[in-house]
């Protein structure tokens, strides 16, 4: 470790980390044997934190500022040091590294793809969301041997990030979710955002695979330059899915058919646009060399993460929350999702964060959605969600005050209703799942 970053360390020679280590780069996290990153951000530096990690524990921190006699690893630049420790972590391994990109569904597609392939490989993946210009070094710093292949979702929200990310991963094979109306304010359009994602080929080697959703217009014409698989409902796809059914226990079922194979599964899932993701890892098992029945085994073991399209049934209502992340795409397939359910369908919906320019207008724009495919009661609350109550008509209600919202959910939700609750990350809807689920 001290090699790749080459940095000083000032502990006892002895007990100088080395990798796979357990990463923090939040001090609340840190256990003993615990590597801390001491990051400088926009609200706190993590350097102001060392003393408190070192009597919990930790091995060593990472950091910028020197304390001889402290085990302390000591770089010019922390956030350049931690790529380097990551870059010579992943070249430890020669193994299948499946790199995960989209606008939408990348954590899904990641764990789905490990569910599958965890049935052949011992399969790493990464955990929850760290998959950007911190969260990937962690990963990649953290992940042991032993492994027989690894799926690491890659995320991106600005130009150049992609770049920098697949020279880390060097991904064998890449899945592409979709292209979709994600990170606007810095990619302006879709075909900006495709621009950024794609570069994610850089990184990959001559033979490498791309794995494609066929059913997207832009990812469907482009070549990317390496041996490329669709996956879809299209008649254009490689891999496609026939007889597609969401059961009333909010899972899916459907016929994976290629040109030469065709196969049953049943995914504990909810959604119909779920299936693009069991797509994308069947493609990848096959890929791999995995028979039907291992592919079939391992998604029928696929289990949701956190707040990602997560059915709750109560014994008031059916509540869907779908409160980690929020765009137009995204939103637009869960309204169409919870079409299927039984009950009268309410949205409680907040910001899409990082719309750009044309934020007002998408906002506006799904709450229009919402009323054409037949939603009877739009709830919102923040800035920019109020937007969608305008678009939504006479359905609408906005609530600028978030406590008024909590208090007025009792009212509004009728035994029965169907409740889907959305919102980006950062509004922190998770009080107003909690709020529905309490009735």
């Amino acid at each position: 470790m001290l090699r790749a970053c080459g940095g000083l360390w000032q502990g006892e020679e002895a007990l100088l980390p080395r990798c796979p280590v357990n990463v923090v780069t939040d001090s609340r996290n840190v256990v003993e044997g615990s590597l801390f990153i001491a990051l400088r951000g926009e609200r706190t530096d993590g350097h102001k934190y060392i003393p408190d990690v070192l009597k919990k524990g930790a091995l060593a921190v990472l950091c910028s500022e020197e304390a001889p006699g402290e085990p302390r690893l000591v770089v010019g630049d922390v956030m350049d040091a931690m790529r380097k420790i990551g870059d010579y972590s992943r070249r430890r391994f020669d193994i299948p590294f499946i790199g995960v990109t989209g606008s939408v569904g990348k954590t899904t597609a990641k764990e789905m793809i490990a569910a599958v392939l965890s049935a052949g490989f011992e399969t790493y993946k990464t955990p929850g969301s760290l998959n950007g210009q911190i969260g990937l070094p962690v990963t990649l710093m953290s992940l042991p041997k032993g492994y027989g292949a690894a799926v690491i979702e890659m995320g991106v929200s600005m130009p150049g990030e992609m770049e920098r990310l697949t020279q880390l991963v060097h991904p064998g094979y890449a899945v592409f979710t979709n292209i979709g109306d994600a990170h606007l304010e810095f990619f302006r359009d879709r075909p900006g955002v495709l621009r950024e994602k794609s570069k994610i080929v850089l990184g990959m080697p001559d033979d490498g695979v791309v794995f494609a959703n066929g059913d997207d217009p832009l990812l469907s014409g482009c070549e990317f330059g390496k041996r490329r698989v669709l996956f879809g409902l299209g008649a254009n796809c490689d891999v496609r899915a026939e007889n597609v059914v969401c059961t009333d226990s909010a899972e899916l079922e459907c016929r994976i058919v290629t040109a030469d194979r065709a196969f049953d599964v049943h995914v504990p899932a909810y959604g119909s646009y779920m299936v693009y993701s069991v797509l994308a890892a069947a493609a990848v098992g096959m890929e791999l060399g995995m028979s039907d029945a291992q592919i079939a085994r391992g998604l029928s073991k696929y289990a949701t993460v956190g707040h990602r399209s997560r059915v709750i049934r109560t014994s008031y209502c059916t509540l869907i929350d779908d409160c980690y992340n929020a765009n137009p795409t995204s939103n637009r397939a869960a309204i169409d999702s919870m079409l299927q359910l039984e009950g009268r369908k309410v949205c409680i919906l907040g910001d899409m964060r990082e719309m750009g320019e044309q934020s007002a207008k998408l906002h506006f724009e799904l709450g229009r959605y919402a009323v054409e495919r037949g939603v009877e009661l739009v709830i919102t609350h923040g800035e920019e969600a109020a937007h969608i109550t305008e678009g939504a008509g006479e359905i609408g209600v906005h609530y600028p005050d978030r406590g008024e919202l909590l208090r007025a959910i009792p009212s509004l939700i009728r035994p029965g209703d169907v409740v889907l609750v959305k919102a980006s990350h950062g509004p922190n809807f998770e009080d107003v799942v909690s709020a529905v689920e309490a009735l």
